[in-house]
């Protein structure tokens, strides 16, 4: 059982990446919504179901893996980018543009984590290591949303 759990924690691996695991592991966010939009169609609803499964998923799978990793949100973590990509992408028109924007700005506020987001990991568990990359993820969201509104892109 650990080991399916880190399998799924750390993105089959891709957490344990040398360089930028967060940022590798986000890829399987772009992958799981790229055949998620190919498999149901641009269906919010799908949308919303997925991301609310891997944020319940996520807050157990990360706890269990920081346990086994004995290592408070380890960077070989990744279940929550994978997460935090998906909020990012709720109700955003499917075009290769807007997902490489929303894969850049949800990279961004995971990275800088503005507005105090880093306090969200101070929550308990894995609980703590979700937070944050869903508000990244609903800041990414938002940002593109308004992006698309000023620039007319819709």
């Amino acid at each position: 059982m650990k080991k399916l759990i880190l399998m799924v924690g750390t993105g089959l691996g891709a957490g344990f990446s040398p360089f930028f695991p967060g940022t590798v592991g986000s890829l399987w966010g772009v992958l799981i919504y790229i055949l998620l939009i190919k498999f149901t169609g641009y269906n919010i609803l799908w949308q919303i179901i997925v991301s609310l499964v891997f944020i319940f998923l996520g807050i157990f799978i990360s706890g269990e893996c920081e346990k086994i990793l004995k290592d408070r949100d380890s960077q070989s973590i990744v279940i929550d980018e994978i997460t935090g990509f998906l909020v990012s992408t709720i109700g955003i028109p499917f075009s290769p543009f807007f997902l490489f924007l929303a894969f850049l700005f949800f990279r961004l506020f995971d990275i800088t984590k503005p507005f105090s987001l880093q306090k969200l990991q101070n929550l308990p568990g894995g609980l703590g290591v979700i937070a944050d990359d869903v508000a990244a993820g609903l800041l990414a969201n938002l940002s593109l949303r308004i992006l698309i509104s000023m620039a007319g892109l819709s």
